[in-house]
């Protein structure tokens, strides 16, 4: 039976219900429930935009992009976002999705904390980052009405200090890699929790190449 929250319908397609299972089983009730509020605020802010976007692949943006953080997929040395974005991938492969709505949902997932870059995309990747935006940030908290959020947030709980919960989820996904910050705001987040982190300076890559000048 499909599941209305605050107006907008959980895909509930085979695919999509093997997703939602996937994310529950992999990830803490903490990033379940904040992927999937991704989810809800990215499409309430598509419908408000009138963007035509589909569900279901704004569904898989949302449910992997914070996978690459999880205990199962946290061990490359690549950008956390980079993970996510190829298990994401690997999980659309196997399930014989087109190649470019596979390419779609990779981006969707890797730009998702570049900012500037993802509202210049296709509609899914757009969308995603501004679910992340809303959830995490609160960007454009009052273009949603108080009874979405109240809905949304009854729906898929924040659990109490959310926000100390959400960045102690990030630096515990990158804390091993933090190269894989530099350029990023994830370089924010281990200046924070991690008081052996020092950042790249890119001036400072720049002045000290091996070119002469």
């Amino acid at each position: 039976m499909d599941q209305s929250i605050a107006g907008i319908k959980i895909p509930d397609s085979a695919l999509a219900r093997e997703v939602t299972e996937l994310v529950r089983d992999t990830a803490s009730p903490l990033l379940f429930h904040h992927s999937t509020r991704v989810y809800l605020f990215g499409a309430l802010a598509g419908r408000r935009r009138e963007l035509t976007f589909d569900p279901e692949l704004l569904y898989i943006g949302a449910m992997f992009h914070d996978i690459g953080l999880t205990e199962a997929h946290r061990h490359s040395h690549d950008r956390f976002e980079v993970d996510g974005a190829n298990a994401a991938r690997d999980f659309m492969r196997r399930h014989r999705l087109p190649e470019a709505s596979i390419d779609l949902v990779w981006d969707a997932i890797a730009l998702h904390t570049t900012p500037g870059i993802p509202q210049h995309k296709k509609p899914e990747v757009a969308l995603v980052t501004a679910g992340v935006e809303m959830d995490v940030l609160g960007l454009d908290f009052e273009a949603f009405s108080d009874a979405q959020r109240a809905e949304v947030v009854a729906a898929h709980p924040r659990g109490g200090h959310f926000k100390e919960n959400i960045i102690q989820a990030f630096a515990d996904g990158m804390k091993h890699r933090p190269d894989s910050t530099f350029g990023t705001v994830n370089a924010d987040v281990l200046a924070l929790k991690d008081p052996q982190y020092r950042r790249v300076d890119f001036c400072a890559v720049i002045r000290n190449s091996h070119w002469p000048e």
